[in-house]
């Protein structure tokens, strides 16, 4: 199992809609692909409360490759996409790294 860790930074008062986003439409089409995801996380205490950090589980490069190109390719995605960003843009910029757990991690 490998992980892929992305961090998305949110423009001022937009965190609200990249939320829904997931929560209404994201989560959703990720079932439909069998894109699984490890856990949410929102910035508490840190460098930016304008940011969410998220863990997807991956069998291997192959899979992530398969799986995230027909989810950016499927036409539900790209317009939920785009309606979610009819008031303008909501992130700056996201960076994503790929994780392999150690052999004494907790996590495998």
């Amino acid at each position: 199992m490998i992980y892929e860790l992305r961090i998305y930074h949110c423009l001022p008062n937009r965190m609200p809609a990249l939320l829904k986003r997931f929560e209404n439409h994201t989560l959703r089409m990720w079932e439909k692909h069998g894109i699984r995801q490890a856990g949410f996380w929102t910035t508490m205490i840190g460098g930016s409360n304008h940011e969410l950090t998220y863990l997807l589980a991956w069998e291997s490069l192959a899979e992530r490759e398969k799986k995230w190109a027909a989810f950016q390719s499927d036409p539900d995605w790209i317009a939920a996409r785009a309606d979610s960003e009819k008031d303008g843009a909501i992130l700056t910029h996201f960076s994503n790294t790929i994780l392999q757990p150690t052999s004494f991690s907790s996590v495998k």
